[in-house]
């Protein structure tokens, strides 16, 4: 059985950073993308970074050269840095890998960020 695990969210300051992590565990085959999303409580859940077997990135709209996605070259773990935090990007960080074979998407059970003074 494969599992995601997201770590490494916690509170910080406005303008601090911080590194999330996310880990697959279990057979890494066919997994061909690996996507950061956040969700707040009442809002739809939010693309924040994505990268693929090709290494190609793409960074949501408001992310604005803040965060860096990136990983070794084993692939796993795949890293979030977050550098100028902002308040409003306190949400539920987590990380879903996209596969080519069955379960063809799974998502890990996310890491709370919290950006405040």
């Amino acid at each position: 059985q494969v599992q995601v695990v997201e770590s490494g969210g916690g509170l910080v300051q406005p303008g601090g950073s911080l590194r999330l992590s996310c880990s697959v565990i279990g057979n890494m085959a066919g997994i061909y993308a690996t996507v950061w999303y956040r969700q707040v409580p009442g809002k739809q859940l939010e693309l924040v970074a994505r990268i693929d077997n090709k290494e190609h990135i793409i960074y949501g709209k408001f992310v604005e050269g803040r965060f860096t996605i990136s990983r070794d070259n084993a692939k796993n773990p795949v890293y979030l840095q977050m550098n100028s935090l902002k308040p409003e990007d306190t949400a539920l960080y987590i990380c879903h890998i996209q596969r080519t074979i069955s379960p063809n998407y799974i998502s890990g059970r996310g890491t709370q960020v919290t950006v405040s003074s």
